[in-house]
């Protein structure tokens, strides 16, 4: 392996004075792959093309602040980091008053590692809830489903559902077994009703439904936040789909030993690049346009926090999405021109 460049520190000072010695030596072998990889083929891992060393030197600094910040933050010296180190990290970078640029050119750093990690480790991507560009510009939620968009998403996933002949792999069912389940439906149709973060669908329980009082109730020690009980509203007729899942669930051998809510047909807890194929496939077969567009999960869960902000007001947005600080609330708080103008006329 080659070494990074010299001008390059691949264990800081600051880090150097927060770690034991047996931890700086750990820490370096793992940051001196990850750094070889942006210089030799990060940039363009088929044509083995990396990333300058002006531009590496950058990536390195601000991932060293992020790790330096997750062990002061989250629980002490661990590697690698995960989708919700990043995320709680960018969520407090949102709100420093700096220039977007900057929170930008932080933001791009952590998706290079993110793009390392997925191909080291096979993790999947991190994703965000906010956009900020390393060149300027407004920042904001990300792209975001419009009210059409949701019904025709909530249609598409009535058809996309397995066949619930448990007696045979669904391989072997005709159409790979897709007829009459309720597994996606409910998986989909709950998303769009609590806005559930990627890693929240993973984390997903069967404790945590209660479809008779239309809710779901997350514990604290469960929350992607780990910030305290939620008590999250559902409609009745996501209520009704997500109860004949997990009747249904109760028949499936491969959750006699998990209390999860919704596995992959290879038994694994969906990830964040797993649910973004589900939601453009579901685009796809209703002719969403999406190439163009931010598309991930979190695209669901911001028409949630954009539509109930539009039809309620920012405190429902704050308890449906489970934001500790209202900040984050604050930036659905985006009503069209339009809108405002017909509340000014019916405010006479």
């Amino acid at each position: 392996m080659m070494e990074p460049n010299r001008n390059i520190a691949i264990v800081q000072k600051r880090q150097e004075e927060f770690l034991t010695d047996k931890q700086v030596i750990d820490y370096y072998e793992f940051r001196k792959k990850f750094l070889t990889h942006l210089l030799r083929m990060g940039k363009n891992p088929n044509k083995a093309k990396g990333y300058s060393p002006y531009t590496v030197k950058g990536t390195a600094d601000r991932t060293a602040r992020f790790d330096l910040w997750r062990w002061k933050n989250r629980g002490g010296y661990n590697i690698p980091p995960d989708q919700d180190d990043a995320s709680a990290y960018m969520n407090e970078i949102a709100f420093w008053d700096v220039a977007d640029s900057t929170k930008g050119k932080k933001m791009e750093a952590l998706l290079r590692y993110s793009k390392w990690l997925q191909r080291a480790f096979n993790h999947d991507e991190w994703e965000f809830e906010w956009t900020f560009q390393s060149g300027g510009g407004n920042s904001g939620p990300r792209d975001f489903l419009t009210r059409e968009e949701r019904q025709q998403i909530r249609q598409a996933a009535l058809k996309k559902d397995g066949n619930p002949s448990y007696g045979v792999s669904e391989e072997d069912l005709p159409d790979g077994g897709r007829h009459n389940s309720w597994k996606f439906t409910s998986l989909v149709w709950v998303s769009l009703d609590a806005g559930l973060r990627p890693v929240e669908v993973g984390k997903a329980r069967v404790s945590w439904c209660d479809t008779e009082n239309g809710v779901l109730r997350i514990p604290r020690e469960e929350s992607s936040k780990n910030e305290g009980n939620w008590t999250v509203s559902i409609t009745d007729r996501t209520a009704t789909a997500l109860d004949r899942w997990l009747a249904e669930r109760a028949e499936h051998p491969r959750y006699d030993d998990s209390d999860k809510l919704w596995l992959t047909r290879h038994g694994n807890r969906y990830g964040s690049n797993e649910l973004s194929r589900i939601l453009k496939d579901l685009c796809e077969r209703v002719d969403i346009p999406h190439e163009d567009r931010q598309m991930s999960w979190y695209t669901i869960r911001h028409s949630v926090g954009t539509n109930m902000t539009k039809e309620r007001d920012l405190a429902a947005t704050k308890a449906q999405l489970r934001h500790r600080n209202a900040k984050t609330t604050m930036k659905y708080d985006q009503v069209p021109v339009e809108d405002r103008r017909d509340a000014l006329d019916k405010m006479g």
